[in-house]
């Protein structure tokens, strides 16, 4: 079973997905939807869930630099949430603090060019998201 990474913002979420092993992790896509609204997201993660055979899912979770939660951390708890109740997926919440930051970087190193890198930069942190976590259980 695979796992899923998810880079959840107000108005789009980067999608990762692990090999079966639970080794690597790939970014998938960049989903548009309503934070107010999480019915604007239920179709297209179902389909990523059953085309994928995700079993678990890792949700960013966006501490402040001095560890409490703010506003988008409590936004990706109540997300987290409604995934397991939604999917009946097991779900962890992963510290995020940085990673839009270093995907960013990897992108200006690869001298992606600005328009470009605002297509995948949720993507590519979904997969920091995402690996991060699965380095953390080999």
């Amino acid at each position: 079973m695979k796992k899923i990474g998810l880079d959840v913002g107000e108005k789009t979420i980067g999608i990762a997905i692990s090999d079966a092993f639970g080794w690597t992790a790939q970014g998938l896509t960049t989903l548009r939807w309503d934070e107010q609204d999480y019915e604007t997201a239920k179709n297209p993660l179902k389909e990523v869930i059953r085309d994928h055979d995700v079993s678990e899912a890792v949700v960013g979770f966006p501490k402040n630099m001095n560890g409490t939660v703010g506003p988008r951390g409590e936004a990706s708890q109540k997300f987290a949430a409604w995934l397991e109740e939604e999917f009946h997926l097991t779900t962890h919440l992963w510290d995020e603090r940085l990673t839009t930051m270093a995907a960013e970087r990897v992108l200006l190193d690869a001298d992606i060019s600005r328009k470009k890198r605002k297509k995948v930069i949720d993507k590519m942190a979904a997969v920091m998201i995402l690996q991060g976590y699965l380095d953390s259980k080999q």
